[in-house]
């Protein structure tokens, strides 16, 4: 191992070591004030709920813990021991077609990887979530969505990686901006047919129709001046008990979803804030604002590794003078994940913030800022979502508000 490798070992173990001092606060700050019932919270949330909340968090975190620190062991043994060079040299060794040889070296990866998580995926739908009361799934129904799940990410990778490897084929000098453009364009075409081709494939969608509540969604959807083709009821009851909500599709396919779970658990006035705060994401444009967030991060990344993959860096640093421009991705793919670390809390940030301006939208288009604090209060009681996070914490990986900070920050909305 080069002294190079070393420097880059110890980064990856530092990076590592915050994440897990980070979850090790988060959770002794639950621990410490964990019982105790948040203000504004009573009457939804007791003290058996706190303790039920407490459990779920640990034995959650634990599994978490412990799938990470197995992840980690492999990725350091396939990077740094010499396995990546051992699987590069096997799959050079079948003298495939530069296409194919992209194909096979990447899905094999990707199988690889869906192995790996089976063992945690199982314990924790089986185990953890049926000893909390939320597992509703099957073991025929689990099986079934692994081998569509595999299926699907098989037709796809194939589509983006032949796509990109014949476009690196074609042109050697700008492939990086072809193949970036190349990403987008699939990425916004699998948004459109998502809610057709894919959801459908996995769960079955009721529409609303004659209900009440839909005429309630219609009537705030026109008046927030936003065309909806349809609002649906999805059986998600059939895998879990954990409530949502949400938009799909983009354009003229935009679409409702409303999880059974949350009509059954919810009245009509805390749905209709859930989904005036949906809305208050697309007219607020989050969402494309999201998307040129990322896309212009990925122009970067696409051009910095068209640099790089030129050189024999990569080769020299990890002593792999056989390397293939796959394995180079695997390496570039590696430290670009280590880099990009220290922008998570900016990310998050940015995402809170449009959280808060979702929020105070919903109030705006609803005139009830109470609806929407108390469906909140009752999604994380539900969910049995930690109400005392550690702040460094929730700076730093939270997407959304912290609840308890959230929903007093709404119901100020209305004084």
């Amino acid at each position: 191992m080069t002294k190079y490798m070393f420097a880059i070992l110890f980064c990856y173990l530092f990076v590592q070591g915050i994440e897990y001092w980070l979850k090790y606060i988060n959770l002794e700050h639950m621990k410490k004030y964990g019982m105790n019932v948040p203000s504004g919270f009573e009457g939804f949330i007791d003290e058996e709920v706190l303790k039920k909340t407490h459990a779920y968090t640990i034995e959650s975190s634990r599994l978490s813990l412990y799938e990470s620190l197995f992840g980690n062991v492999l990725l350091i043994a396939f990077i740094f021991g010499g396995l990546l060079n051992v699987y590069n040299s096997w799959v050079s060794s079948l003298s495939l077609p530069f296409i194919l040889h992209g194909f096979i070296f990447f899905i094999l990866l990707s199988y690889a990887g869906s192995i790996i998580e089976i063992p945690f995926s199982l314990y924790s739908t089986f185990k953890l979530e049926n000893k909390y009361g939320f597992n509703t799934m099957t073991m025929k129904l689990w099986i079934k969505d692994f081998l569509k799940s595999i299926l699907i990410s098989t037709v796809l990778m194939g589509i983006i990686i032949s796509g990109s490897m014949w476009l690196i084929q074609t042109s050697p000098y700008y492939w990086w901006l072809f193949a970036w453009g190349f990403f987008l364009i699939f990425s916004l075409f699998i948004m459109y047919i998502s809610p057709y081709v894919i959801e459908p494939l996995f769960n079955k969608f009721t529409p609303l129709e004659g209900d009440e509540l839909e005429d309630k969604i219609r009537d705030m959807m026109n008046k927030a001046g936003i065309k909806v083709s349809r609002v649906f009821k999805m059986d998600a009851s059939k895998r879990s008990k954990h409530t949502n909500a949400y938009f799909t599709g983009i354009g003229k396919v935009k679409r409702i979803v409303l999880f059974d779970t949350l009509i059954q658990k919810m009245d009509m006035k805390e749905i209709l804030a859930v989904l005036a705060h949906e809305v208050g994401h697309w007219k607020k444009k989050h969402v494309l604002k999201m998307i040129v967030r990322m896309e212009l991060m990925s122009f970067a990344a696409a051009y910095i590794a068209f640099r790089i993959l030129n050189t024999d860096i990569l080769s020299n640093i990890f002593n792999a003078p056989d390397a293939t421009f796959f394995s180079k991705l695997v390496i570039l793919g590696f430290l670009f994940s280590m880099v990009s670390f220290p922008f998570t809390p900016l990310f998050s940030y940015l995402s809170r913030r449009h959280e808060n301006e979702a929020d105070r939208f919903a109030v705006e288009l609803t005139s009830d800022n109470e609806s929407l604090a108390t469906s909140l209060i009752k999604l994380s009681k539900d969910n049995l979502s930690n109400l005392h996070p550690h702040p460094t914490y929730a700076k730093f990986y939270y997407s959304h508000p912290p609840v308890v900070e959230r929903v007093k920050r709404i119901r100020s909305l209305g004084a």
